[in-house]
């Protein structure tokens, strides 16, 4: 029998502990974090018989890839900052409800054009996982007062690195099943699932406790602000689609476009994007250009080097995948080593160091290379696509203002993304009409020039030696 005293004492130790990060928020943390990887990986195996079922050329079904991205683009931010003011449990249940809405239309879709709507229904659906569990680190943090969300971040790395490699695979499972429709129909029970957990999990307050005034609710908006942002950034991401001659005046449109945002932004009292905040947080900046350059290295591997080991050096698709397992699992193991240890800035060097590497390997490899140098490559690669994508993700949360947490993590995503439209145009520039060596070697320069960036701008950043540590 437990002496008295010895319990009271127990139980005085227990309470003066301060509280811990609620665990249950982390199933539909992750979950809705994991909507878009799945859906933007998944795809790349359903294009082919989508084309054969509906008739239509690789030209045209290029836009379901580019659809979902051109949408998420466009929403992470605008999610992020609704995410802000009306706390991130309302929007979980929304984005994750149209979700499933898209995955109906997408199963039961009668031609490419209504296919091509759902994957921009997508899109925005899923703009509010990664806002809103970003959001929840946050306010966990102020709850608690432990600002050390390595854990929680790690996890979601982590989810997404493994969603990474299972998507390709799990596509074709459902293929092989049910056909390309199931694709879309995995969307409907991961939807119910993401809305059940948030609707019994998530807060129903905001991050701060506070419920937004109704008749301030249209100026915090700032709907002129987000409809400006949006011309911006879609004649941008239209123009870097598809690089032509006629489409040059799509520029100018962003030019226009762009100055017209950032006056509204500078005279709007409470503006979609602070440029006057944004613009004296050059760590944020220097995050963010990063972030760009990173995802151009990384969606350039990912795009060309799939393609050339098809096309240049003779392997089957599905032996192509098999290929860059290797990368993934290694990102998952770096992430979770990583993980546990603070600061960014060693991080992203040995990150740039690793991209510079892989991009020197591509210089060497040729149609008749062995194919444990294209393991090699692989596997190499797989070091920074650990190390960045936490790092980056650990910056944008302490150097971001903590009252625009989720705003801030959908600006991030919106920059990889515009890095993913440029490596898909460096792709279709390098390689014509066919995905030959000389093409991937002309890749490999690009990619080691973006690395090279990437390198110097984290080099003399000096900020990032604080990031992550007390104080």
């Amino acid at each position: 029998m437990t002496d008295p005293g010895t319990r009271a004492a127990t139980e005085s130790r227990e309470e003066d502990q301060p509280p811990r990060f609620d665990r249950r928020l982390l199933p539909p943390m992750m979950l809705g974090s994991v909507l878009n990887p799945v859906n933007s990986t998944i795809i790349s195996v359903a294009l082919i018989p989508i084309g054969d079922a509906l008739g239509a050329p690789p030209s045209q079904t290029a836009w379901l890839v580019s659809a979902l991205y051109l949408a998420t683009s466009l929403g992470q931010p605008v999610v992020g900052r609704l995410i802000d003011i009306f706390g991130p449990r309302r929007l979980f249940l929304i984005s994750t409800s149209i979700v499933g809405l898209a995955g109906i239309l997408g199963t039961l879709a009668p031609g490419l054009g209504v296919l091509i709507a759902a994957r921009v229904l997508l899109g925005f659906g899923t703009c509010g996982g990664y806002p809103a569990a970003m959001a929840l680190v946050r306010s966990e943090a102020k709850r608690t007062g432990r600002d050390s969300p390595g854990g929680v971040l790690t996890a979601l790395a982590v989810a997404n690195q493994t969603i990474a490699v299972v998507g390709p695979l799990l596509g074709g499972l459902l293929i092989a099943v049910g056909g390309w429709r199931a694709t879309f129909a995995l969307n409907i029970p991961l939807a119910v699932a993401a809305v059940l957990l948030g609707w019994w999990r998530l807060p129903r307050t905001a991050g701060t406790g506070e419920r937004p005034q109704r008749g301030r609710i249209t100026a915090q908006l700032d709907l002129p602000g987000m409809a400006l942002f949006a011309a911006t950034l879609t004649s941008l991401l239209l123009f870097l689609m598809n690089l032509r001659a006629g489409d040059w005046y799509l520029l100018l449109v962003t030019l226009l476009a762009g100055c017209a945002f950032a006056l509204r932004e500078l005279r709007a009292p409470t503006p979609f994007i602070d440029l006057r905040v944004l613009g004296g947080n050059t760590p944020l900046l220097a995050t963010y250009g990063r972030a760009l350059v990173a995802y151009v290295v990384s969606y350039s591997f990912l795009y060309g080097f799939s393609q050339w080991t098809e096309e240049g050096y003779g392997l089957s698709p599905f032996r192509a995948g098999l290929v860059q397992i290797p990368m993934f699992l290694l990102a998952i193991g770096v992430s979770i080593w990583s993980g546990r240890r603070k600061g960014v800035r060693s991080k992203l060097l040995v990150g740039a160091a690793g991209q510079l590497a892989a991009c020197l390997i591509l210089l060497t490899l040729s149609g008749s290379s062995p194919l444990w140098g294209l393991l090699l490559v692989a596997l190499v690669f797989g070091v920074p696509q650990g190390l960045n994508n936490l790092a980056l993700q650990n910056s944008v949360y302490f150097q971001a203002d903590p009252e625009r947490t989720a705003s801030s993590a959908g600006l991030l995503r919106t920059f990889a993304y515009i890095g993913s439209m440029v490596a898909s145009s460096a792709s279709a520039a390098s390689f014509g009409a066919r995905a030959d060596t000389g093409g991937m070697h002309a890749l490999a320069w690009v990619m080691l020039a973006a690395g090279g960036v990437f390198l110097l701008v984290t080099l003399f950043d000096r900020s990032l030696s604080r990031v992550g540590t007390p104080g």
